[in-house]
């Protein structure tokens, strides 16, 4: 019911009127069935804005940050995550991939769409980082076919580090479904899943036009950080000493 009441009454109409958003393909969406929509990932609000516009609800794997924030805002938070159906995940890797894996394919066992960003993480400069193969593996265990979706607008709307968007249109592109089939019976193997996760990856990629960086964003994005800390911050004052 809370899902509902979002989608159609309260934030899915303030969605429409703030980023006017243009869809196309949404015909590739299944009626019915199992699938998974497999995005980039360029702003907090990418977790909303595309679930609004889907007809069907759209279960997505979220990180376990948002579910576990301190306080009364931390709180709401979380009801707010639960309310719209959001599954938290870790995203510390080891055991806990394997089980945001499981909780994804039970969402697919009961035949609904799964959403998944399969960058792991937001975009800190717009480009398109490396696939992590969590998406093969659901794709190839479960069967189902994987829809790539881009995000166009929504990184200069909301840019991560801003806590309000900017009110400008954004475009949300859908490509025809991929088909895994031909990958039965190996989701255990290596080069398996990192074939499919490229090709996901490259569909992404032609729908959005974003610049490609074959490293995962965590890592770019730690790098990012390092360069951008001070220079010289434990020399500095102490160049005379010895």
């Amino acid at each position: 019911m809370f899902y509902q009441v979002l989608k159609y009454f309260l934030l899915g109409p303030l969605l429409r009127l703030v980023f006017r958003p243009r869809i196309e393909g949404l015909e590739h969406i299944p009626e019915e069935g199992a699938a998974i929509i497999a995005g980039n990932h360029l702003s907090f609000a990418d977790h909303f804005v595309m679930p609004a516009i889907v007809p069907r609800r759209v279960t997505f794997l979220a990180k376990a940050e948002y579910f576990t924030g301190p306080g009364l805002k931390g709180r709401l938070t979380a009801a707010f995550f639960r309310g719209v159906g959001q599954i938290p995940v870790d995203r510390s890797g080891g055991r806990a991939s394997q089980a945001a894996i499981s909780s994804g394919l039970a969402v697919l066992r009961k035949g609904r769409l799964l959403g998944i960003y399969p960058e792991g993480t937001r975009s800190h400069d717009g480009r398109l980082y490396k696939g992590r193969t969590g998406v093969a593996s659901m794709a190839i265990q479960a069967g189902v076919p994987v829809v790539p979706c881009a995000m166009i607008g929504t990184f200069e709307a909301q840019p991560t580090g801003r806590r309000l968007p900017r009110a400008m249109r954004i475009t949300i592109r859908f490509g025809a479904p991929l088909d895994f089939s031909r990958y039965a019976g190996m989701a255990d193997e290596r080069i398996a899943l990192r074939a499919v996760t490229d090709e996901i990856m490259y569909a992404i990629l032609t729908l959005s036009g974003q610049e490609y960086v074959d490293k995962y964003a965590g890592e770019a994005k730690a790098e990012a950080q390092a360069q951008a800390r001070p220079h010289g911050r434990r020399g500095h004052g102490g160049g005379q000493a010895g």
